[in-house]
């Protein structure tokens, strides 16, 4: 064992790999139901460098290794939320205060309960940097060794505890009410005699319902074609409306009665194709920028972005990899074909321009020193700079020619690769540690009080998030995983959910503001 180990500790990236796969590997494993996924590497990188340290052989991840891994993994993370981020800032921005608050309370909690059991100001700012996974709170307590001994003992259950409080969310997520509507399509037959326009109704519907397809004529005299703003519906026509089921029933009765027509059917006049979107100058633009309907007589009814489908209205912006749904004159497809690209290309092009530029940018703002009273100062960090110029990026999409989206599946494999050297890293920084930790006689007091903390804010964010503001379990679980600061958490909730947007949403939502909270709370708290 000595031996393999001493191997490893000569090939660094040896090393990074094996627990990588290792930790892939028992991510699959299932207990009870439940896996670990990604979230694992952490685990195995633990215990693998203890291992090491029993041996009297240091097992080691470069820093650069993991300082890389967690800008990628904010970068793509802000990306990817980007769009709907700011529209959620707008409406919940009571949720990031009260998470804010609630991180602050358990920095209260970690003072009074350090002076309680006897310890150093110092090793109580670190036990409240590892109750709360977060590294900058570490370094803003201080980095002394009381510090560095409380973060290293309370880390550990700082994952595990709000590990079973996100199983506690997505133990309900089945009943969240905040679940995208699965679309639906039905063809109807227009009874009304007042001649209403596609835009009258729409109007009284919302942007997430539209009608696609119109067909004019009785028998083999009729004729199809793409719905428009202005057409006016006359009775006797049928048409396709498309959005969540609830909607469409409501256009169905408003209209008249469900045809048993089905217009996709006949591909004489109209045809439909799913085509990727991998034409660089068409990302970061709204279908309406397009003018499909003008130039081909064609529009986009759907937009798949991920595993996700959406109504391809007017507003929609596209990004590179969108798989689109287009009908357009059977004619003209190839033409359609040809303008949007439809290469693979555009799901695995990770815009290396937007990408250098982005990480660039959030590393330089991370690294700037933000003064404190008394002369002393703090940075935000790598994770939290790359983060907030990703939600930027992501929701500018262009800058006149320059495109500052990456496509949803590149963004995906990119958070992905980061989060696993990360937690690598971490995990290997946290085994080293460890054992050293173990020995110092204050290690159960340590233990308690970082149980404490990491208990006290999962459980009152759990309860204030569901039971006060209502929030689904799916999004919780990312809003727990944001204020902890933790990848591992955020991974292991992706795999739970299938990457369902709303937990990375969620997570991109709080982790700027816990950043800033956990760092000037650690701060206080070794000034006490």
């Amino acid at each position: 064992m000595h031996a393999v180990l001493a191997l490893l500790a000569q090939e660094p990236l040896v090393y990074l790999f094996l627990v990588v796969a290792l930790g892939a590997l028992l991510g699959k494993v299932s207990v009870g139901g439940i896996r670990l996924h990604a979230a694992a590497v952490l685990f195995v990188a633990i215990a693998l460098t203890a291992l090491g340290v029993s041996q009297g052989v240091a097992l080691e991840v470069d820093k650069l290794i993991g300082d890389l891994g967690l800008a990628l993994f904010a970068f793509a993370i802000g990306v990817t939320s980007g769009p709907s981020f700011f529209h959620a800032v707008r409406t919940a921005w009571p949720r990031i205060l009260v998470s804010a608050l609630v991180l602050v309370a358990g920095g209260a909690v970690a003072a009074g309960g350090g002076r309680l059991l006897g310890l150093p100001a110092d090793t109580t700012a670190g036990t409240f940097a590892g109750a709360l996974t977060n590294t900058p709170s570490l370094a803003a307590a201080g980095g002394t060794p009381g510090a560095t001994v409380g973060y290293s003992v309370a880390y550990l259950f700082g994952v595990v505890g709000m590990l079973v409080v996100i199983n506690m969310a997505l133990g309900y997520r089945r009943s969240d009410t905040d679940a995208p509507s699965e679309l639906f399509e039905q063809s109807v037959r227009v009874e009304r005699d007042d001649r209403p326009t596609v835009e009258a109704v729409t109007q009284r519907y919302g942007s997430d319902v539209r009608f696609n397809r119109i067909r004019e004529g009785h028998g083999d005299a009729a004729t199809q074609h793409v719905a428009t703003n202005e057409d006016v519906l006359e009775q006797g026509m049928v048409v396709t409306v498309i959005g969540p089921r609830e909607k469409v029933d409501g256009i169905v009765q408003e209209l008249g009665h469900p045809s048993s027509l089905y217009l996709p059917k006949d591909r004489r006049y109209l045809d439909f194709r799913r085509i990727t979107v991998s034409d660089p100058k068409l990302a970061g633009r709204e279908i309406r920028e397009l003018s499909l309907e003008r130039t081909y007589g064609a529009t986009i009814s759907r937009v798949r972005r991920g595993d996700t489908d959406i109504v391809g209205v007017g507003s929609t912006v596209l990004q590179l990899g969108d798989r689109v749904r287009v009908i357009a004159p059977a004619s003209r497809m190839k033409e359609v074909s040809a303008f949007f690209g439809d290469s693979a290309r555009g799901l695995t092009d990770i815009n290396p321009v937007a990408l250098g530029a982005g990480l660039a940018l959030g590393l330089l703002i991370g690294a700037i020193p933000i003064p404190l009273p008394g002369g002393s100062s703090f940075a935000i960090g790598s994770a939290a700079g790359a983060l907030l110029v990703g939600l930027v990026m992501g929701r500018l999409g262009r800058v006149g020619s320059f495109i500052t989206a990456l496509p949803h599946t590149a963004a995906m494999v990119l958070t992905e690769l980061g989060l696993t050297l990360f937690l690598a890293y971490a995990g290997t920084r946290a085994g080293s540690q460890i054992a050293q930790a173990f020995t110092s006689g204050e290690w159960w007091r340590i233990l308690l009080l970082g149980a404490v903390v990491t208990a006290f804010s999962g459980l009152s964010a759990y309860v204030l998030m569901r039971w006060v503001f209502g929030l689904g379990g799916t999004r919780l679980s990312g809003v727990l995983a944001g204020m902890q600061t933790q990848p591992a958490l955020l991974a292991y909730a992706n795999g739970r959910t299938n990457h369902d947007p709303r937990v990375m949403l969620g997570y991109a939502l709080v982790y700027p503001t816990a950043m800033i909270a956990k760092i000037l709370t650690a701060t206080v708290l070794a000034a006490l």
